[in-house]
């Protein structure tokens, strides 16, 4: 026999052996529908969708506010006499701050007050003629008019020296001094800022979609990062009624007891307010698949296969997610093995969850 014959043959050989282990592969490795092999069922856990009672905290990120705070300033130019307070302090209110110097106003006090003393005598001797029709009725009516006009210029000198004494509105705590002794100041100088701290405020947004759910009264807890591992217990004091118009959501404003100064105006506290009870479809974290803009379960149907099925995430907890839609109670749903699902898959479980709250097995 030529020896090209030879080649041609042994190359026929190899190429049918080839194709004959190639056909006994497929026919015993022939991927199934559901990324198994052959018709075998992927096993998976799965878990009955039950309605069940639900409870979480709506978070938010809030500001302290002081529950009363002003920005101390001089209503009228003059040197500063007595600084009456040091940085930080706290004062009762009505406590003096800063004494202005008020020499020409005390002049003028002992001025008036010698003017009012010498027209309540007139007052008083044309009363006592009138009484005896000793004097016309208009001559009284002047010495009247007089003493009058002595009692309220004396009262204006007095509210002008109460102006050199700068006091505190309410009790509170003082922030850093801004003025010293022999410095001039003019309307509008800070002096300091007082802020009530005793109790604060704390304003945090809340969506739209939420605004429903919250109320005055409402039971919450803020965290500083100043203190972690500590928590501060307050209650809901108002919702604004005007949504802004370009975040869509209401500012709500709590109200927390702070005896130990602990919380500063201006520091950021995340907030979690306490949600009332209400029923719900919860299904287990691990069962919701985000992929994209996608977010899925796989549903079991009644012929062994899943199916996915588009679903809205609400609210969640750790290990459970509130769904809003997409998915019914009663439904079974696939919680462990969804990596190796695709639509139509066959899988295997051990039988449906009992009745009751979501479970997975």
């Amino acid at each position: 026999m030529p020896q090209s014959q030879c080649r041609f043959l042994l190359f026929a050989v190899v190429v049918a052996v080839a194709l004959a282990a190639c056909g006994k592969q497929g026919q015993s490795g022939q991927a199934g529908p559901g990324g198994g092999r052959g018709n075998q069922p992927v096993k998976v856990d799965v878990a009955v969708v039950r309605e069940q009672d639900w409870h979480d905290a709506l978070r938010a990120l809030g500001t302290v506010k002081a529950h009363e705070a002003v920005t101390v300033t001089a209503k009228v130019s003059e040197t500063v006499e007595t600084v009456h307070f040091e940085s930080g302090q706290a004062v009762a209110k009505g406590a003096p701050l800063v004494t202005l110097s008020g020499q020409q106003q005390q002049a003028m006090l002992a001025s008036a007050q010698a003017q009012l003393k010498e027209a309540e005598q007139q007052f008083q001797r044309q009363q006592q003629l009138v009484a005896q029709q000793l004097v016309a009725r208009s001559a009284f009516d002047a010495a009247r008019a007089s003493r009058d006009a002595a009692r309220a210029q004396l009262a204006q000198i007095r509210a002008n020296l109460s102006d050199r004494v700068i006091r505190a509105p309410f009790a509170g705590v003082l922030g850093i001094r801004q003025v010293s002794p022999g410095a001039l100041v003019t309307p509008g100088t800070v002096i300091a800022t007082l802020d009530a701290i005793d109790r604060v405020y704390v304003d945090f947004p809340v969506p739209e979609t939420e605004v429903a759910g919250v109320a005055p009264g409402q039971a919450l807890q803020g965290r500083a990062g100043a203190y972690p591992g500590r928590s501060f217990d307050g209650r809901v004091n108002t919702v604004s009624a005007r949504l802004d118009a370009g975040s869509r959501a209401a500012t709500v404003r709590a109200e927390l007891p702070n005896p130990e100064h602990l919380l500063k105006p201006g520091m950021l506290v995340e907030v979690a307010l306490v949600r009332a009870t209400r029923p719900a479809l919860v299904v287990p974290e691990l069962a919701v698949q985000q992929i994209g803009s996608e977010t899925f379960v796989w549903r079991v149907k009644d012929d062994g296969t899943v199916e996915k099925a588009d679903v809205v995430v609400g609210a969640r907890i750790p290990g459970q997610v509130m769904l809003q839609s997409g998915i019914r109670s009663g439904e079974t749903i696939v919680v462990e093995g969804t990596g190796k699902l695709q639509p139509g898959a066959k899988v295997a479980t051990g039988g449906p969850a009992p009745a009751g709250n979501v479970t997975a097995h």
